[in-house]
């Protein structure tokens, strides 16, 4: 099996509902996020990529215009704003430009990560 990752970065703010009133995330406030798409393929093509990463530019521009130094409740929903959350939507949306994608890993810290992988 052939993986390749390929990473993108935005900034944006969120807000999570239904917190405690004293948890730090229930306050309005931002990330520097990290998105990194995983693609697998048991096959290359022709080329001898599993997907040429000149590709997923696609995704750059998404990020770019429709998330990066925005609000994301605003863009996403309420419901759709933790990083689990977040991993699952851009799942989705990659998954549907490339069927070769396996995961989506998203960082709001530099030490935290979530993964959605089906």
């Amino acid at each position: 099996m052939y993986t390749i990752t390929k990473e993108f970065h935005f900034s944006a703010s969120h807000q999570l509902f239904g917190l405690p009133e004293d948890h730090q995330c229930a306050r309005l406030h931002g990330h520097n996020y990290i998105v990194v798409v995983e693609l697998r393929s048991e096959e290359l093509n022709q080329h001898g990529f599993v997907r040429d990463y000149h590709d997923l530019a696609a995704l750059k521009r998404y990020i770019d215009d429709e998330l990066d130094h925005r609000h994301l409740n605003d863009v996403l929903g309420d419901d759709c704003v933790t990083a689990e959350r977040m991993a699952k939507h851009f799942f989705h949306w990659c998954h549907a430009q490339w069927p070769e994608v396996s995961a989506v890993r998203v960082s709001e810290t530099p030490k935290t990560w979530a993964e959605y992988r089906p």
